[in-house]
């Protein structure tokens, strides 16, 4: 790519990675979390994507870094939802609030967010299910990328008798 698509592209995927952390965090209190906050910050590692390629990606997007990041996601999210069936009786029952008065008032301050609005786990479940989309739309899109990338090196443009 051009020379003044990288000098821009960098910067802003920085930006777009911020701004996407950010959806996540506040996503208990405001539209957006985990979903959104992960779309946003993997268009930032996209745009890095295209403009460096993948050999020259200043983000180092290897295939076990990426594969560890998106199991800790997953697995994140499992053991929440487990220590809610575990300790509340249901499936990512909302430990940190303890709505129904089931647990232990220590085990309620542990997974207790700190904030004003005392939202609990749902913070922590925001901030798992964005490392998941963020890690599975910048993989997909680089599996797309590589891909085209290989077809182009073994299309020939001559017509087969």
């Amino acid at each position: 790519m051009s020379d003044l698509l990288k000098l821009i592209g960098y910067p802003v995927s920085f930006i777009l990675i911020g701004y996407g952390a950010m959806t996540i965090l506040g996503g208990h209190i405001t539209p957006g979390g985990g979903f959104q906050g992960g779309s946003i910050m993997a268009s930032g590692a996209i745009l890095c994507v295209i403009s460096y390629g993948l050999k020259d990606n200043p983000f180092n997007l290897s295939h076990e870094r990426m594969s560890v990041i998106e199991s800790l996601g997953a697995l994140s999210y499992v053991f929440l939802g487990l220590c809610g069936l575990l300790l509340g009786g249901s499936f990512l029952y909302n430990s940190g609030t303890d709505l129904y008065g089931l647990l232990p008032s220590g085990i309620s301050t542990l997974f207790n967010y700190p904030d004003a609005l005392h939202a609990g786990i749902i913070p922590y479940l925001n901030i798992v299910v964005g490392l998941k989309v963020f890690i599975g739309l910048t993989t997909i899109v680089i599996l797309f990328y590589s891909v085209t990338k290989l077809r182009d090196d073994y299309i020939d443009d001559e017509e087969i008798d």
